[in-house]
């Protein structure tokens, strides 16, 4: 049977919550202002990378990498966690297999699964809330840029400092 795309989501948000509550437990001494869930352009299962303020403040190139999920120690992260979800990914038809026209369908519904596994955990809390939820970039991006990663940056995050300052590196008004 094929996973339909809420079988995606539900097990991408049950992976992602796991990574992300033993990455806040394992790094109590970190403040984390970017959370990715990152997919190549065929939209396999996806893999978490995350920075802190903290490692951040450790490199010397940090104005360049800021926003690089491969360059962040936390960088794939929970694999034991989302592997099986990319198993699911991979049980379903290759982007790259179909028409143009399923294709794109096939593409869009593996980023939607993303973007709402984010969605959920953070209408959690998972992230913090009010004030403290605005300081966390929440992503659904494909690497490299994607033309799409702006407007789902802009549906998973509110209007705040960690939003404003993704879109002015990337020179986004």
């Amino acid at each position: 049977m094929i996973p339909t795309e809420a079988d995606l989501a539900d097990a991408l948000t049950a992976a992602t919550r796991a990574v992300v509550t033993d990455l806040f437990r394992d790094n109590p001494d970190h403040t984390f202002y970017y959370v990715t869930l990152t997919t190549p352009g065929e939209a396999f299962g996806p893999a978490l990378s995350a920075w802190s303020h903290e490692a951040l403040a450790q490199r010397p190139d940090a104005g360049d990498i800021r926003y690089s999920y491969a360059d962040s120690p936390f960088s794939i992260l929970g694999e034991e966690h989302l592997k099986p979800v990319r198993d699911l990914f991979a049980a379903r038809p290759e982007v790259f297999d179909l028409d143009d026209e399923a294709s794109d369908a096939e593409f869009e519904l593996r980023l939607r699964a993303m973007e709402t596994a984010l969605r959920r955990l953070s209408d959690e809390g998972l992230f913090g809330v009010g004030e403290t939820r605005a300081e966390v970039l929440l992503l659904a991006e494909v690497v490299p840029e994607d033309n799409d990663n702006v407007a789902r940056a802009r549906r998973l995050n509110p209007a705040g400092p960690a939003l404003d300052a993704w879109l002015a590196y990337w020179g986004v008004g």
